[in-house]
């Protein structure tokens, strides 16, 4: 505790002496880009040419996944405002009606669970990731062709949970994304059939699904994992239990720093936003290595390999508890 605390001090003085621009403007800003591409997205796609067609499809896919990805993983952690009203807000903005989820379970699940819990086997171990009856190739490369397809699904059935306020909220919400994203592709792209937008929504809604996937069990599994009732401190279970991946310009810009290049930074304060993750990164990295503290990181090569050659071990089997030894 008396780490995490001296840590969290050196992280504070950066944070305090950062401007509005620094802690919120750059992602403000990346995320307000992306709307603005999107009318040019869908008129590239009016174009019977495949150059401009093709720059459309690539256009409104980075959109999307900017959006549903950066902007619902920040707005999950209220960390695109300070304020907790405008917070649920863009939560309800960015998780429901971009991204056909429910705001409540996402955040519960994400924020509580994974970050409460993480690599903690039966809480926070990226079990939801894992489907044991799919072969590794089908799992990595097939699978995540279904995200789109398969997201509101889950939704549909964790709204279970939620009061039936909020679920018909997130009906709503859902029901007025996906259908605005239908109607534009029929009237303002200029798709004759309903089938050729729907199957132009999967096209563009599963662009970057393989990274996302990737990333998402990269980072974590296959990394040591903990008992409930054993479960080091904070600042051991997050340099332990999570991993950097190297600076990816089009990851960067449409996953974000937290999620790719500074995910340890963003575990053991997940409250900053990207930018502000990627400015304590030289701090927390330095201040880690200097405890004697792992620092993981990887590349996403290396990561893809190791999850082809031990597939079975980690994505089939359940993980090995790790002992605490030596901490």
């Amino acid at each position: 505790e008396a780490l995490m605390a001296e840590l969290s001090e050196l992280v504070q003085k950066v944070v305090k002496s950062s401007s509005w621009w620094e802690r919120h403007g750059v992602d403000i800003s990346i995320l307000a880009c992306s709307f603005l591409l999107l009318p040019a997205g869908f008129l590239c796609l009016r174009s019977a040419q495949a150059i401009p067609f093709l720059v459309g499809v690539l256009t409104l896919g980075v959109v999307h996944h900017t959006l549903t990805v950066k902007g619902s993983h920040l707005a999950s952690h209220n960390a695109l405002t300070e304020s907790k009203s405008w917070g649920k807000v863009w939560a309800i903005f960015f998780i429901e009606l971009c991204s056909a989820f429910t705001a409540e379970q996402a955040t519960y699940n994400h924020v509580k669970i994974h970050h409460g819990y993480t690599n903690v086997i039966g809480l926070g171990d990226s079990s939801t990731w894992k489907l044991p009856f799919l072969t590794r190739y089908i799992y990595m490369f097939i699978a995540p062709l279904a995200v789109p397809i398969i997201t509101p699904l889950v939704a549909l059935d964790l709204l279970r949970n939620v009061e039936w306020k909020a679920a018909l909220r997130t009906l709503c919400c859902m029901f007025l994304g996906l259908y605005c994203h239908y109607w534009l592709l029929l009237h303002v792209s200029g798709f004759q059939s309903p089938w050729s937008a729907l199957l132009c929504m999967l096209l563009t809604r599963s662009l970057l699904a393989h990274p996302y996937i990737h990333v998402n069990i990269f980072q974590h599994i296959g990394l040591p994992m903990f008992a409930a009732h054993r479960k080091p401190k904070r600042i051991h279970l997050m340099s332990l239990g999570v991993l950097n991946l190297p600076r990816n310009a089009l990851l960067d810009w449409s996953f974000g720093h937290s999620l790719i290049s500074c995910h340890v930074e963003h575990h053991l304060f997940p409250s900053l936003s990207d930018n502000m993750c990627l400015k304590i990164k030289p701090i927390v990295s330095q201040y880690l290595k200097q405890k004697k503290l792992p620092y993981n990181e990887d590349t996403y090569a290396s990561r893809l390999r190791l999850f082809l050659q031990r597939y079975e071990e980690l994505m089939v089997h359940a993980p090995p508890i790790t002992e605490l030894v030596g901490i």
